[in-house]
């Protein structure tokens, strides 16, 4: 499957993360990495290579928005993944997609069909 897409996944739960690896895995996608700190984000997001990424809106309690900012940037689509009524998103990203915690394969599946093509 050397043609699949490649997502990052930005997740601080390391739980998460591994569920969002076998979501991608049975949906087709390939994983390009998962990030936990914003730090680890903006680095993987200044990077490239992947098509498309998963960003948690809260990492370890800061904010995501400058991982957001990079993508943005760099013409990477993402969804923000969000837990509640605390990740309101900033006015510059207020219309992108959201994934709404806890996922579902379907809610991933669904979410990465609006941002990827194909």
């Amino acid at each position: 499957m050397s043609d699949a897409k490649s997502i990052l996944v930005v997740e601080d739960e390391a739980m998460i993360g591994m569920m969002l690896e076998d979501y991608l895995d049975a949906l087709g996608y390939r994983l390009h990495a998962v990030a936990a700190t914003v730090d680890d984000a903006c680095v993987q997001a200044r990077q490239g290579g992947f098509d498309g990424a998963l960003l948690d809106c809260n990492l370890q309690g800061e904010k995501s928005w400058p991982v957001a900012d990079i993508l943005v940037e760099k013409g990477i689509p993402f969804v923000f993944a969000t837990g509640g009524m605390a990740d309101d998103l900033p006015p510059a990203h207020a219309d992108r997609p959201t994934l709404a915690k806890p996922f579902t394969i379907g809610a991933v599946e669904r979410a990465l069909g609006r941002i990827l093509p194909g």
